[in-house]
Order: structure tokens, then sequence, then C-alpha cells
């Protein structure tokens, strides 16, 4: 496996006047933000590199592409904070080979690590998804996870996708927020935040509070994460995003909305008190929560609500040619 990193370290926490200087500058909020958080995030989110996402990666690609012939010879991934969905995927049998990019030099240095704890050829650049740093026609899939929202010109991001694609090569866009998903997320969130910051105050719960240090750096980083989030997206618009951007075939599935009126205000607690207080026994029950309420989303919800108000939309698009995945 290649691991090469060979841009600026990483800035591992963010000062207040950095944080002042980023709500001015975007990339650099991109930078300090996702640096700041890629050491942990992998706890944050309760992201793993086994059978539980495995099975998440492998099911957000089914779900855009179900038919599609595997497993691909070269994949890259955008944004790829520490390497999630395509090192998941290339698990599951997805693609043989892949390259991960990301803004961040935190990020990319934890997805490289991540790739070679599990033994598998993957090579890593930091590197503008506006400006892929690859040329033309060298990948057969291009992935990403909860990286458009984040980025200024979603349609030419997609063109690059297109352009570093070979001929029938596809791209697969998944966890990215809805607009309207988006904003019950975010309210759930700033609710959660508050009551739980509140009430562990009192003498008896005292415990259940993280230190002071811990609250205030928390909301710094929520502060940062506000600037980082750019966009939010109907699944139509995104559509129509991808047909202008010079892909066919081009598609957009939702998911997430029982599941996510649960999970946001779970997170946000979990971020809310120490560590120690999330025993195993509360992780399992709020995981196998989430796969009922996840269950009752794609059984029965998707059938009866519209896909808008679901919380994360995926999209999938193919390069015009030869006949191809």
């Amino acid at each position: 496996m290649t691991a090469r990193v060979d841009d600026p370290a990483p800035n591992p926490h963010a000062t207040e006047a950095q944080v002042q200087a980023a709500l001015a500058d975007n990339k650099l909020a991109q930078v300090l933000y996702h640096d700041w958080e890629a050491e942990t995030y992998d706890d944050k989110w309760s992201i793993s590199y086994d059978e539980r996402c495995i099975e998440y990666a492998r099911g957000r690609f089914d779900a855009a592409v179900p038919d599609a012939p595997l497993p691909y010879e070269r994949a890259l991934e955008l944004g790829c904070g520490t390497g999630f969905f395509l090192l998941n995927l290339m698990q599951s049998g997805i693609a043989k080979s892949g390259s991960v990019t990301d803004l961040s030099p935190g990020m990319v240095k934890v997805a490289t690590r991540n790739a070679q704890h599990l033994g598998l050829d993957v090579d890593g650049r930091v590197a503008d998804a506006e400006t892929i740093p690859y040329d033309d026609d060298t990948f057969d899939l291009v992935v990403g996870h909860a990286v458009l929202h984040h980025i200024p010109d979603v349609e030419q991001v997609l063109r690059e996708c297109l352009r570093v694609l070979r001929p029938g090569g596809r791209f697969v866009f998944a966890g990215e927020p809805t607009t309207v998903g988006n904003f019950y997320a975010r309210k759930l969130g700033q609710i959660t935040w508050k009551v739980t910051t509140e009430v562990t105050k009192l003498p008896f719960l005292s415990d259940w509070r993280r230190p002071q240090a811990e609250l205030d750096e928390s909301s710094r980083a929520a502060a940062l994460e506000a600037v980082v989030d750019l966009h939010t997206f109907d699944p139509a618009d995104l559509e129509k995003t991808a047909r202008r951007a010079g892909a066919v075939r081009v598609h957009a599935e939702t998911e997430e909305f029982a599941a996510a009126l649960w999970g946001w205000p779970v997170r946000t607690f979990e971020a809310a008190v120490p560590e120690e207080k999330l025993t195993w026994r509360y992780r399992m029950a709020q995981y196998r929560a989430w796969l009922e309420l996840s269950k009752l989303d794609e059984k029965v919800l998707r059938h009866v609500v519209p896909r808008q108000f679901f919380y994360n939309a995926i999209i999938t698009g193919v390069k015009p040619g030869i006949a191809g995945r």
C-alpha cells in the first residue's frame, strides 16, 4: 500500500483566533475543523471498519446502484475524512484498489493509517475536490460520503469526477443532507445540547457533565461546523446539477426519517456527557434502535413520506461513453 501524504502537517486544535479568522475564509474553516476532528472523528460518529459499518456503507452503495458488476478496479474517494466510506466499500468487495483525498491533512493521515491497518491498497493525497489532482480517465468509480455539502461549487466537483472517471465510470455520493432534514436535525441537536448541558449543572448530576473546557471546545467546533456546512439539497435539484455537469443515468435516493429524528438527539447527548457514561450496553441499545427505525424508514415510510423529507440524499451518475457500470 502507498500512503502519500506529503502536504503540510495537520493542525490538531484550533484557537479562538483561528476560529474567528475561519469565519471569513471557508476553506481555512474546512481545514481547521476537519484537522481538529480527525483523531476523534471515528469515535464521535461511531465509525468502525468491521461488519457493522461495512454493511452500512455497502447498503448506501446498493441503494444507489443495486446491479453494479463488481469489483471496480480502481476507486477514488473525495473528502475522505477518516476513510469510512471507501475503506468499508473495499472490504465489502466494491473495489480492488483506491485513492483517498481530503482538504484536511489530518483526515488524509488518519484515512491512510486506517487503510494500512486494514491491509488495503490505498494511497492518499491532500487535495481540493474542485481541482482533483489526477489525470483524465483514471478511475472506474468515484465515491464520497457527506462531502458535497462542504464544497462551494458542487457542479464543478461533479465535472471533475466525470473528468477523472473512465468512460462508463460511475460516481456515488451518499450522506448528503436534505434541506428539510437538515432543518429538523439541527433544531433537535440544539435543543438536546441546551437541555443536557443545563440539566447536568444540577449537583446530583454533576458526574454526567463534561469539564467546562471540553464543553467550550465542543461549542467552538460546533461554530466551525456551521461554517463548513455550505449546502443542503433538494433531491430533484441535485439530480439537475449532476445532469448539468454532464452525467447520464442520474438518480437520487433518500434515506433516514424516523432514524434521523432519533439519531440526532442521541448523538448530541453523547457529545455532551463524559465518555465513561456511554457503556457498551448503552451503545448497542442505541444502535439496535437506529437499525429498527431504519427498517421502518425502508419498509414503510419511504412509500408514504415524500423523499425530500428524509435526512440523507444519495446521488449517482455515469460518465458518457462505452458500456459502463
